[in-house]
């Protein structure tokens, strides 16, 4: 799909809806695999995967008085004993129908769709999710509009929670080896306070190592280490609607390198973002049908900034309002992805 730029493009593939290129100037600033087949046999790291059906850690793996019952999930999150993005074989691992040419919003677009069943990786409830990708230039930077609607479409139960973001990992400085040098700016230093167990404890606070909101800091090929969910709207257990749509977009963050000039902003109308800054990523190497090797990238090769809600929403009943529908209910996001090179 054309950005209306010959060195603007986007690539997506059906498996997870996922987004394979992201071209900028000729430049490609997501980490990704040449062929298809390598997203089924070399991405547990979830390049550019549509997760879910809910996004991030379920504490415990288990969703408490839910239809009056409670589901047992997945453990699929280390030695956290959570479930995370989805369960063992979330979206990002599912054959979405698509890519179907769509007009979005006056721009030219793709749509994909995909029905997770009732019962599958043990949520309750048959839903159908569609992902809207749309692209074009705004004075002169590329353009990439990303749409969720997740509706509960079975009559197996009365409610089920759901989710849904991108799990892309951006590098602006293509071809190097690690994020070393990029510059970022957050639209926020808090974040949720975690436990051992990567669940928040329910406390909102201000990250240690990072500096005020739009102050840019520089990553290393260690520091700062981030793993964590950033806090745009304090008051979204209260007040965030199921469909965030219609709500103004905030930027969350931005990203740039000077080796390249390639710059990167990402915002979106969801109340949080995990940023993980890929201390744990590792993609081993692969070689295509035509014998040639790609070879493997390691611990912060790429950056992921991924729009949501609050990590558990899901399991926390007093934040599960943000993610808990019922039938005639629609849960949908939006998030814009604007590049350009200096």
């Amino acid at each position: 799909m054309s950005a209306a730029d010959p060195d603007s493009a986007f690539t997506f593939i059906s498996q997870g809806a996922i987004i394979q290129e992201f071209k900028v100037a000729g430049h490609n600033i997501v980490q990704s695999f040449p062929e298809a087949r390598f997203y089924k046999s070399h991405n547990n790291a979830y390049l550019g995967e549509t997760i879910g059906r809910t996004t991030n850690r379920v504490r415990g793996a288990e969703l408490r008085n839910l239809n009056g019952r409670n589901y047992k999930l997945a453990i699929n999150d280390g030695g956290n004993h959570n479930s995370l993005h989805g369960g063992s074989q979330g979206w990002g691992r599912k054959d979405f129908e698509g890519p179907k040419p769509v007009n979005r919003n006056g721009r030219e677009g793709v749509q994909f769709r995909y029905v997770s069943r009732d019962g599958e990786e043990n949520y309750p409830g048959t839903v159908e999710c569609l992902v809207w990708y749309t692209a074009g230039m705004e004075d002169g930077k590329t353009v990439l509009e990303v749409e969720y609607q997740i509706e509960l479409i079975g009559d197996e139960c009365e409610e089920t929670v759901v989710g849904a973001t991108n799990h892309s990992y951006f590098q602006v400085n293509p071809g190097a080896p690690t994020t070393e040098g990029t510059v970022v700016t957050l639209g926020t230093n808090e974040y949720l306070e975690l436990d051992a167990n990567q669940i928040p404890t329910g406390q909102i606070s201000v990250f240690p190592t990072v500096p005020a909101p739009r102050e840019a800091f520089t990553l290393s090929t260690t520091e700062p280490a981030i793993d964590d969910c950033f806090v745009m709207d304090r008051e979204a257990p209260k007040s965030c609607p199921l469909d965030t749509r219609f709500l103004p977009l905030k930027t969350l963050a931005t990203i740039s390198h000077p080796n390249t000039g390639l710059h990167l902003e990402i915002q979106s109308t969801e109340p949080a973002f995990q940023l993980y800054t890929g201390d744990g990523l590792y993609i081993p190497e692969a070689e295509t049908d035509k014998g040639v090797k790609i070879p493997s990238r390691g611990k912060r090769s790429g950056i992921a900034i991924e729009p949501s809600r609050y990590v558990d929403c899901a399991g926390r009943e007093e934040w599960r309002r943000m993610c808990k529908i019922r039938k005639g209910q629609l849960w949908g996001a939006r998030s814009v992805y604007r590049a350009w090179k200096d």
